[in-house]
């Protein structure tokens, strides 16, 4: 099979959507956040989907961007930026608590504690560093970096507007959600950011297929162009 830029665009349009559906999914199957939960099956079967939404996330909006780099401008440069910083983050912070904290919790078990409570809104106990600024930070670059990606979309008339419109309102709902709800319930609020991220990944492939058939029409044409003036 030949590596064309269709295949990889294809090929990321079916990375961000898997990462949306598996967005959504772990949020219906995620252990609490407590140190019992930590040798558990379900932690790591969990913690591992959530490493591969955050890779496959951080793949699917690199083809998105550059689907529509030359529209998308400053502004979705760093939108494409902070976003994707975000599920690099995310990636390394899961694959600790996946396969990291889980070793440590019989030696240091308020450590492991604190550590997988860090998005839990437990109050940490030992000193965590910078790690503390994590929660933070990352909620930064989630709602920030989504609000513009989706105001870069919506600008760019691209891809579909209504997942740019989706991501923006998903963006928007996060911190509200964060405030008035509790964490239990707050996970809920990935959902609209789930589906999302799979109507873009819909989008970018169909709009793959609308360019791909353009490019056949106008070699048919072409050639048949050439057998006329023949």
């Amino acid at each position: 099979m030949s590596i064309t830029s269709s295949t990889l665009t294809r090929g990321a349009g079916i990375a961000v959507a898997l990462s949306g559906l598996i967005y959504i999914v772990i949020q219906f199957i995620h252990p609490a956040d407590e140190v019992s939960s930590l040798t558990t099956q379900a932690w790591v079967t969990v913690h591992s989907l959530s490493f591969g939404m955050a890779v496959l996330g951080m793949v699917g909006l690199t083809g998105v961007y550059l689907r529509q780099v030359r529209q998308f401008g400053l502004l979705g440069l760093i939108g494409y930026a902070m976003f994707g910083l975000f599920f690099v983050l995310q990636s390394a912070f899961v694959f600790a608590e996946a396969y990291i904290a889980p070793l440590v919790v019989a030696d240091a078990p308020q450590f492991a504690e604190d550590f997988v409570g860090l998005f839990g809104r437990h109050p940490a106990v030992t000193d965590l560093g910078p790690l503390a600024a994590l929660p933070l930070v990352g909620s930064a670059l989630y709602i920030v970096g989504a609000l513009l990606f989706g105001i870069a979309i919506l600008r760019a008339r691209v891809l579909s507007r209504g997942a740019g419109i989706l991501l923006i309102a998903a963006a928007a709902v996060t911190p509200v959600a964060g405030a008035l709800l509790p964490h239990a319930l707050e996970r809920m609020a990935a959902i609209p950011m789930g589906l999302a991220l799979i109507w873009l990944g819909y989008s970018l492939r169909s709009d793959q297929r609308k360019s791909a058939g353009r490019s056949l029409s106008g070699e048919s044409g072409s050639r048949l162009d050439r057998a006329t003036t023949a």
